[in-house]
């Protein structure tokens, strides 16, 4: 199966107070967010689906932080983006705007965070199109 990286486009219409396991509670305001992640293992890009599958309500089990706020009944998962074959989850994070809670899905390396946040969704996805073209050509 396929992996690479991804990015998730979420829209949030309202404001939350998300609950994010061991990073704690953080209030986010209404609008855009991307979570960029990596989907390299052998399941590949199946991870996306199971992303989908909790921002639809169809799963409830929390094991990532992205998976606290697709779990909110406000999210709304717009579309996500993908670079199948490309290791560039940091690259991608590290080329959107700063984000709203530091840590969010970088416990793992050195980024500040994984989550970014904007107030616009369309010139949000339009920013991650971007940052993923420029690391395909790059890689």
């Amino acid at each position: 199966m396929t992996g690479g990286t991804y990015t998730l486009l979420l829209a949030l219409p309202e404001a939350v107070e998300l609950d994010v396991g061991a990073l704690g509670s953080h209030a986010l305001s209404p609008g855009a967010y991307a979570y960029t992640g990596s989907a390299l293992g052998s399941g590949g890009f199946a991870r996306v689906d199971r992303h989908r599958r909790l921002a639809a309500g169809e799963s409830d089990t929390r094991h990532w932080h992205v998976d606290y706020l697709l779990g909110h009944p406000a999210t709304e998962l717009r579309t996500v983006v993908t670079s199948p074959g490309v290791d560039a989850e940091c690259d991608i994070a590290g080329r959107l705007p700063a984000g709203p809670v530091a840590g969010f899905g970088a416990s793992d390396c050195g980024c500040r965070s994984h989550l970014a946040g904007n107030d616009d969704v369309e010139q949000l996805r339009a920013t991650v199109e971007s940052a993923h073209r420029a690391v395909r050509r790059s890689g």
